[in-house]
């Protein structure tokens, strides 16, 4: 019987293992080496292939997310649509979740995965098609860099009228406004991105529940936080990536980048965003190449075998969705636990992309650091610490033995815990970046860019080529700081005779101007390195809670349930927090915006400045807030899953001595293998709730 138990599909041994028998264990059945060793390949073989398809999706996931600002730069749209555009990936899981989820499992598992990261990597593919037929990045300045160092131009032009007057005509819509607001090449990103959803759906589902119906019980806590590990691995070179590529210019090879007259920090620049996507797409549609020549299925266990003869047995037709599904569906919803769960989740992952999302941005904004420098300390710093600690998560898991119970209780201490640790964010505040005009006024000219020492100038409110004046003090453009020459070219080209900066400082200094911003405030130098720190030991601390929470939900299903339970979560996740996630975030950041620019047409497109202080109040606040909610339920659940716990207990009693120490067994986390009978080993008694 236990030969029949370890070899489900009942073939010998090949000959040259036979002979090996004798000297690993006299008394042992070939056949039972043979599955074993089998058991081992094909596990690591599937946990192989799987860990790089979560390497591959989670890379080219978290690019998306360093790219944000340079999308926005790049096609003049503001953050909400961002919003969208990042939620448009949750959207393509929406479309086919619940019927992959159900008939996945049905159907060959693994060749299923390898399609859905070929649609990926197709998606991925098409989200940089627009660099490729859109033209020349067309940077808006005002400034023109003189032929040779030694030129001078006049950046401000001669006024013959009244400021105002010619402020209002840079409203009227351009020549060449109908043939911009035509073309909306973004939509190609966000056909791309739904494409990418559609693909990465089949991946978790299906891939869990492979690893969690073949691998031993005992290691597949162990691999599913390997797996988890490494997808949050994928993140830290999705992020490095994006650093790497933000330094970089978006027209390289075709524009000479000595002559381009700003830098990385400037707030005009576009890194090579569309490089990024070419690699992480080359990257995907290899992952998808192990996945075909793995089977449909893996020899079983011996404590698993009998549910899996069990599910063996159902017949795989396509007419079983209106027999099967709706009834499985309301058993699934009526587990309360699950519920419950489902519910903490939607609210936490609310919290997570909202902030994962914007994050970078924060950085850049509220420190004053560049997109690219946001980028690497997030994959360097932040990322690595969420790996380690959910790595770290699954070894506790697996050496404490930590049961359902165990595993709430640890992932909701941990969770508590990097809670109040992120709380100290509220306390790390900068203040707002000197702009004359906008965040400090020209004197006698409260919240005006307009002022007498610009007032002989022609100058326009919507421009945005910010200068460096040598009071310390930043100014929208060179003709608002009241400048009347310029000398160099390119990076280099210095303003001279900058009346307002005479004006602004009231002391007498050089009145002279360089290009971009001035540097970071002496407050944000000194906070910076505290709120990296308090960051990385916070996300550390979260992560631990997320191997062992993941397994309360495996855990807490029927088997045959298990998949739909996956795809319903996931489906649940991705609709409810995925996709609204990024968008009321990207449009209540937007509330926040001191200066935005125009298009040709005279609409909003990019936010060039925001109120930083009210930016990390509702940052912050919307993030920390989501969380509090969310600790409410998860007390609930947790009463919840005491109540069921103890009347299972008590149901056992009534049914007999040997159920109940089973029972308590399973409490204390032992293994199937240790309990009297294998019969009452299934994931049904060990798990239902």
């Amino acid at each position: 019987m236990f030969r029949q138990g370890l070899w489900a599909e009942g073939r010998d041994p090949p000959r040259s293992v036979a002979w090996m028998v004798s000297i690993f264990s006299p008394g042992l059945s070939p056949k039972c080496i043979h599955i074993n060793k089998s058991l081992r390949y094909s596990d690591g073989m599937f946990f192989a292939a799987l860990s790089f398809a979560y390497f591959s999706k989670e890379l080219s996931g978290s690019y998306m997310k360093s790219t944000i600002t340079q999308l926005e730069r790049r096609f003049d749209i503001p953050s909400y649509l961002i919003g969208i555009i990042d939620g448009s990936f949750e959207i393509g899981n929406l479309l086919v979740i619940s019927f992959v989820s159900y008939f996945g499992a049905k159907l060959h598992r693994p060749k299923i995965i390898a399609v859905g990261c070929i649609l990926m990597s197709l998606g991925t593919f098409l989200i940089a098609m627009p660099h490729f037929t859109c033209g020349r990045y067309n940077m808006k300045t005002s400034i023109r860099s003189s032929e040779n160092a030694t030129s001078h131009l006049s950046p401000c032009p001669v006024n013959s009228s009244s400021s105002n007057n010619n402020d209002r005509l840079s409203l009227l819509p351009s020549a060449g406004c109908e043939q911009e607001s035509s073309v909306s090449l973004w939509m190609y990103v966000l056909l791309g991105n739904v494409l990418r959803g559609i693909g990465e759906t089949p991946v978790q589902p299906l891939g869990i529940s492979y690893i969690d119906d073949y691998a031993q019980s005992e290691n597949a806590a162990l691999y599913i936080g390997c797996v988890q590990t490494i997808a949050v691995i994928g993140p830290a070179f999705g992020f490095l990536l994006g650093s790497l590529c933000t330094k970089i210019y978006v027209d390289i090879g075709f524009v000479d980048t000595e002559t381009v007259t700003i830098t990385p920090e400037d707030g005009h620049w576009v890194g090579a965003w569309w490089l990024g996507y070419l690699i992480a797409g080359t990257i995907t549609l290899m992952s998808a190449v192990p996945f075909w020549f793995l089977p449909k299925s893996l020899p079983v266990h011996v404590d698993k075998h009998d549910n899996q003869t069990r599910r063996a047995n159902i017949i795989n037709t396509f007419y079983l969705f209106y027999t099967e599904f709706v009834p499985t569906l309301k058993s699934l919803l009526r587990n309360p636990v699950y519920i419950i769960y489902l519910c903490v989740t939607i609210i936490q992952f609310n919290s997570l992309i909202g902030m994962v999302t914007y994050k970078p941005k924060y950085i850049e904004q509220h420190y004053g650091q560049s997109a690219s420098k946001a980028n690497f300390l997030m994959g360097m710093i932040n990322i690595p610490a969420v790996a380690f600690g959910m790595f770290s998560g699954a070894v506790v898991m697996k050496k404490y033995k930590l049961g359902v119970l165990g595993a709430t209780k640890f992932a909701f201490g941990t969770s508590l815990l990097g809670y109040f640790l992120s709380l100290l964010f509220l306390a790390m505040s900068c203040e707002n970046s000197k702009v004359a005009g906008i965040t400090v006024s020209y004197a006698g000219y409260e919240w005006s860019l307009f002022s007498d020492c610009n007032s002989d100038c022609l100058c326009s409110s919507r421009e945005w080529d910010l200068v460096c004046g040598e009071n310390g003090i930043t100014y929208v453009s060179p003709c608002l700081a009241g400048c009347t020459s310029s000398t160099g070219s390119g990076k280099n080209m210095m303003f001279d005779n900058c009346r307002c900066v005479e004006v602004t400082n009231g002391l007498p200094v050089n009145l002279t101007a360089t290009l971009g911003q001035c540097l970071p405030r002496d407050s944000c130098d000194r906070v910076f390195p505290y709120f990296l720190a308090v960051s990385v030991f916070s996300s550390f601390i979260i992560s631990l809670g997320g191997t062992p929470g993941f397994m309360l939900l495996v855990r807490c299903i029927k088997p045959e349930l298990k998949s739909l339970a996956l795809g319903i979560y996931t489906l649940a996740t991705r609709t409810l927090a995925g996709i609204p996630a990024p968008i009321y975030f990207g449009a209540i950041i937007d509330s926040t915006c001191l200066k935005w620019g125009y298009n040709t047409c005279g609409e909003k497109d990019v936010c060039r400045i925001y109120n930083t202080s009210a930016f990390r109040t509702v940052y912050l606040g919307l993030t920390l807030g989501l969380r509090a909610v969310s600790f409410l339920l998860c007390i609930w659940g947790f009463a919840l899953l005491k109540r069921h716990i103890k009347r299972e207990e008590e149901k056992f009693l009534t049914n007999g001595k040997g159920e109940l120490e089973f029972l308590r067994q399973e409490e204390s986390g032992s293994d199937c293998e240790q309990s009297m009978l294998a019969s009452d080993c299934s994931p049904d008694r060990e798990t239902h709730l």
